[in-house]
């Protein structure tokens, strides 16, 4: 991973930050899980995984932090390597298969989530059940931020790639 691809993931690891704090009077959306999804499909698994580590570890030292900090690092985690893993299979992707996968990611998030009660009360149902309200407006939050941020983003990682081209070419 060189310097240049750090610093993307700290300016997106920045953005992530700024979003889901500006967004948290809107309960469960926030641009956190869409920006993971983008950069898993195109910077690739590790790069996801790394931003949402680096992403829950800033963003829970301004809004809080406790065991679930452990389970959201897990779950954007594990949707970062879904996402690297499809950007490495299919090279081009179409929105049309994109924002369903956001959509899907919301509710992996939550039943992630949910298992932290799990952990604690031993009851995994009924707090599942009484999350889905949020776990709707997280996937709906998450369709949302990937039709504003994926073409944009695309675009930018795009030229990211022509300069990492010409850099192995040069030397």
């Amino acid at each position: 991973m060189n310097t240049y691809k750090i610093t993307i993931i700290a300016l997106l690891a920045a953005m992530a930050v700024a979003g889901r704090y500006v967004f948290q009077f809107i309960p469960n959306v926030q641009p956190v899980t869409a920006l993971i999804i983008i950069c898993g499909l195109i910077l690739g698994p590790l790069s996801a995984i790394l931003l949402a580590v680096v992403t829950t570890f800033l963003s829970n030292m301004l809004m809080g932090t406790g065991i679930w900090t452990i389970w959201q690092i897990v779950s954007w985690s594990m949707i970062g390597i879904l996402s690297g893993l499809l950007g490495k299979t299919f090279h081009r992707l179409s929105l049309l298969f994109i924002v369903p996968f956001a959509v899907f990611s919301g509710y992996l998030y939550g039943v992630i989530i949910s298992l932290t009660s799990y952990q604690i009360t031993g009851k995994f149902w009924p707090y599942y059940l009484a999350g889905l309200p949020f776990d709707t407006s997280h996937a709906i939050g998450n369709a949302v931020f990937i039709i504003l941020l994926y073409p944009i983003m695309n675009h930018l990682f795009s030229k990211y790639a022509k300069h990492r081209f010409t850099i192995k070419n040069t030397s």
